[in-house]
């Protein structure tokens, strides 16, 4: 270290705790040290609870639900569907791809009714992770053994009253002319298992039966209505579904997992906007105590500052040492702030968890999220965002009054 920036750190550090300061000058720029450490904090701990629930979208929510689909325009379905098969999965970018075919219905049991989804599946070609989130081992051996089998969402059955063994009927609507009137057409399930990952958004209105049953009910003579696609990355779905879309050799409708649960990845991202906006916000406001706490500090060392003037200081040291003084604020505050932010964020799950047993309310339901806990994610990249934004502030701040300071004259100061 040179000899210019010791000594301007040990006149920052001399003003700093100097005796002469006031109460509400060190009242001030307390509050400014604390107020950047709660604004450090609370970032780092809001951004990894949304890293946390993206996570947990990509590795629960994401894993059950396909990332995209192609489903044929025609009725006939997908032409030759086994060889399309074969020839996107040698693509790297897919994991796994599967034919199925899907209708609104609505489900009816002892005279209770709900609108289900229901999705025709091959067994072969669904994924082992899919499996084992989603129902019971030998439930889906059940429903592999059961040609007229249906596994149906948890939340279904609850409404319903539905218990694993029992029969189901399945209503769904048929098109007709304006002269006749076509009644709906009624199928019998056997109910073998329940399926979903919690939440509304599947369990409500999940229905699995298999492929062959589900094309001949809508007379998809080619066995196959469309085909999902599950991604190595799902956030790149709506790049990889247009492209694989677009090359189709027939006719087909393109979907993609943002287009029917994006609201979800949507609020995550326009929640961890709203919190670097708001937390930057509330960072800024504790640096502008550190102008305060300077301002006030130049106030009242001009006697001192003269002096050190007049025995050959030149601006350039005037200027470091306040911005020093300034920074140790900024320092103290983002590092306390950071530390505490880490251990909360690392400890929130047990936190919470233990707040939901000692006050018996929950934060989050699982019967309306497709989580019952609140998860966090620490990522370094936003502790280092943090902590240069919190720095370069507080180093902005520290410009005006020791600039301020520099201009002092002496001859003025030491001749009243």
């Amino acid at each position: 270290m040179s000899t210019g920036w010791r000594l301007s750190s040990q006149l920052a550090w001399r003003f700093r705790r100097s005796r002469g300061q006031s109460g509400f000058t060190s009242f001030i720029s307390a509050s400014s040290t604390l107020g950047i450490a709660l604004g450090c904090c609370v970032m780092i701990l809001l951004l990894s609870v949304m890293n946390g629930f993206e996570r947990e979208l990509k590795d629960r929510l994401l894993a059950v639900l396909p990332h995209g689909e192609l489903t044929a325009v025609t009725p006939e379905g997908i032409n030759d569907w086994q060889q399309q098969v074969q020839r996107f999965q040698a693509d790297p970018n897919v994991r796994y791809v599967a034919p199925v075919t899907q209708m609104a219905a609505m489900l009816q049991s002892a005279g209770k009714m709900n609108a289900v989804q229901v999705t025709g599946i091959d067994t072969r070609f669904t994924p082992s992770t899919r499996i084992h989130l989603m129902t019971a081992p030998e439930q889906w051996q059940a429903f592999e053994q059961q040609p007229n089998g249906i596994l149906l969402g948890r939340g279904i059955m609850k409404k319903l009253g539905v218990e694993v063994g029992q029969k189901v009927q399945l209503l769904m609507p048929q098109q007709g002319d304006s002269q006749h009137f076509r009644p709906p057409k009624s199928v019998w399930f056997d109910v073998v298992g329940a399926a979903g990952i919690g939440g509304e958004l599947v369990d409500n209105h999940l229905a699995l039966i298999h492929l062959s049953k589900a094309s001949s009910i809508l007379g998809v003579t080619s066995g196959a209505q469309g085909l999902e696609f599950g991604f190595a990355d799902p956030f790149r779905a709506p790049f990889l579904m247009r492209e694989l879309g677009m090359g189709f050799e027939q006719y087909v409708y393109i979907s993609d997992w943002t287009r029917t649960h994006g609201h979800l990845y949507q609020d995550i991202k326009l929640v961890r906007a709203v919190v670097y906006l708001v937390l930057t916000l509330l960072i800024a406001v504790a640096c502008f105590n550190i102008v305060s706490t300077l301002v006030m500090a130049v106030n009242e060392k001009r006697r001192e500052i003269a002096m050190l003037k007049t025995m050959g200081a030149r601006d350039s040291l005037i200027v470091s040492a306040f911005m020093l003084q300034g920074l140790f604020n900024g320092l103290i505050g983002t590092a306390f702030g950071v530390f505490s932010g880490l251990v909360l964020a690392w400890k929130l799950s047990a936190l919470a968890s233990g707040l939901e047993s000692l006050t018996g309310i929950t934060l989050l339901s699982g019967d309306i999220y497709f989580i019952d806990f609140l998860p966090s994610q620490i990522h370094l990249f936003d502790v280092l965002v943090t902590a240069a934004i919190a720095l370069g502030l507080s180093s902005a701040a520290t410009l005006y009054p020791a600039v301020k300071a520099a201009r002092i004259e002496p001859a003025k100061v030491l001749g009243h």
